[in-house]
């Protein structure tokens, strides 16, 4: 990290929380935070990314500094955009404002960008510095840098489960393992993602809406509701095809009947073929077709078969597990279904990212150990 002021270090810390103010409605591009400082380091302007099509988050801080932009330092969570979207190119307008000083958190790694906004303004003569709070800036940003690295949605995980690993009892009643908190909680997660998906038997089992009911603030569009269903089991009817509400989209195989196809189309449902792969679809090819349709983050809400084959294919980028202070036994749901490591020298190790407690429930942030793109 490059050296910065306590006042940029401040108003960095600024714009992870303006950024983080609007998550919900930017995608598919980044939530991002800028902040301008007069000589003095004082705030003059600041503003967020706005939803698609409106400014970038430079643009609304320099307009709300005015005049006082020239000379001022401009604080952003992530390198300005050098390139004509669906917006001008924010490079432009830092250079035009007469801003002498740009410090970033981390470099976009959009292929539109990738340091060509950071070398533009340095071309001007303006003093850049980059690095500063980043790897805070690589977290706030995770699923948006994996989309533009990979090209897939960032797989996010979700479960409930009691304190011996079940997801549901016995007879298969799952409401409510966690209590009011954790589910609130649960329902912001679907809020900042852009996708959820389940697979075919707890689209049967359970008959769920998917959609945002519990979670504080401003929302977005309502999140693409994926069911994965190789085989064409679940009927076009329940909540999941009320798509007045929130859009469904059915990814399948040529192994689904003609029937079941045309009922999920005639429901409203959109319907996505994908290549069969282990008994169901090829889950990386799903990555790749949500995020071919601007999903930054998907939220992968289950069963224990999906669960088990995004960690075995190692598609899983970050969990989120609610664990409740209830016992349900060998005879309930397990939280993962298939095959495991024989030995534990070969178990699939996480690390721990954060945990925080929710009434008498615990909520443990996971990530699996760091890996190259691919």
């Amino acid at each position: 990290m490059e050296l910065a002021t306590r006042a940029e270090l401040d108003a960095m810390a600024r714009c992870f929380d303006l950024g983080a103010s609007v998550r919900r409605t930017t995608a598919p591009n980044p939530w991002v935070g800028c902040v301008l400082l007069d000589a003095d380091g004082v705030t003059i302007g600041e503003g967020a990314t706005q939803p698609p099509g409106g400014n970038h988050a430079e643009i609304e801080a320099l307009r709300s500094a005015g005049d006082r932009a020239r000379g001022a330092t401009l604080v952003v969570s992530l390198e300005p955009c050098s390139h004509t979207g669906r917006t001008g190119p924010c490079t432009d307008a830092i250079i035009e404002a007469g801003i002498s000083r740009v410090v970033v958190g981390i470099a976009d790694p959009d292929p539109h960008v990738a340091g060509n906004g950071i070398t533009k303004l340095r071309d001007a003569g303006i003093d850049v510095v980059v690095g500063v709070e980043d790897e805070r800036a690589r977290r706030a940003l995770a699923p948006y840098i994996h989309h533009r690295r990979t090209g897939r949605a960032y797989a996010l995980l979700k479960s409930a489960t009691s304190v011996d690993g079940r997801t549901a009892a016995a007879d298969g009643s799952s409401r409510w393992i966690t209590g009011a908190r954790a589910r609130a909680d649960a329902h912001r997660l679907r809020a900042e993602s852009q996708a959820i998906l389940i697979g075919a038997m707890t689209a049967i089992a359970d008959a769920p809406e998917l959609t945002v009911r519990e979670a504080a603030g401003e929302l977005g569009p309502p999140p693409l509701r994926v069911i994965l269903d190789s085989r064409g089991r679940v009927p076009a009817t329940g909540p999941l095809f009320e798509t007045e509400v929130a859009p469904t989209l059915v990814v399948t195989t040529n192994a689904a009947s003609f029937d079941a196809r045309a009922a999920w189309d005639a429901a409203g449902a959109e319907v996505a073929m994908v290549e069969p792969a282990a008994g169901g679809v090829d889950l990386r090819e799903v990555l790749e077709l949500l995020g071919a349709r601007g999903v930054l983050q998907v939220l992968v809400e289950g069963g224990a078969t999906v669960h088990g084959s995004f960690v075995r294919s190692g598609l899983a980028d970050a969990w989120i597990t609610y664990v409740a202070p209830v016992f349900l036994g060998a005879d309930a749901t397990p939280l993962l279904a298939g095959p495991g490591p024989e030995r534990i020298g070969d178990a699939l190790r996480w690390r721990t990212v954060d945990v925080e407690q929710f009434g008498d429930d615990v909520r443990i942030h996971l990530e699996p150990e760091p890996r190259e793109f691919t």
